[in-house]
């Protein structure tokens, strides 16, 4: 399972000009399900997501996580994270989960995170969708369950 995480002051998503999820100071997750994840790689990265200390303190340094600024979260699957391109000019998606088991894993992610009282978000699975970020600092981590080890 993969995640990219984007700090933001606000963003949102939407689907057919309809917003489908905002969010005001937090994050974005682009997350993406691939081939032989769990919802062990799911608790895994819901629990770094809330607790990674990429928020600035007094003297600017990262010092505070989303769970210590009641930050909110905004979740949206992207399977693209998955992209193989190691061949060629177009990419693979092979390593992706089919979309019933990544949308179960998803979900579970979602719940994971909602477990924490911070307000979650989401965009709608399998939908083309928009999203609106604006990313402060800029701030972009990318985590893997499968770098725990």
């Amino acid at each position: 399972m993969k995640a990219l995480l984007q700090r933001v002051s606000r963003a949102s998503v939407s689907v057919d000009e309809d917003v489908v999820g905002k969010i005001g100071q937090g994050l974005v997750v682009f997350l993406g399900v691939g081939q032989g994840d769990s919802r062990e790689d799911a608790i895994y990265l819901a629990n770094k997501v809330v607790n990674l200390r990429i928020f600035a303190d007094d003297a600017s340094h990262f010092t505070l996580s989303a769970l210590e600024t009641s930050g909110d979260i905004l979740v949206v699957s992207q399977f693209t994270l998955l992209a193989d391109t190691r061949k060629g000019r177009r990419p693979s998606f092979t390593e992706a989960a089919p979309p019933d088991l990544a949308e179960e894993l998803y979900e579970f992610f979602v719940e994971q995170v909602r477990t924490t009282g911070l307000k979650v978000e989401t965009g709608l699975f399998q939908e083309h969708m928009l999203v609106e970020i604006h990313n402060d600092g800029p701030v972009t981590i990318s985590l893997e369950s499968k770098m725990r080890k």
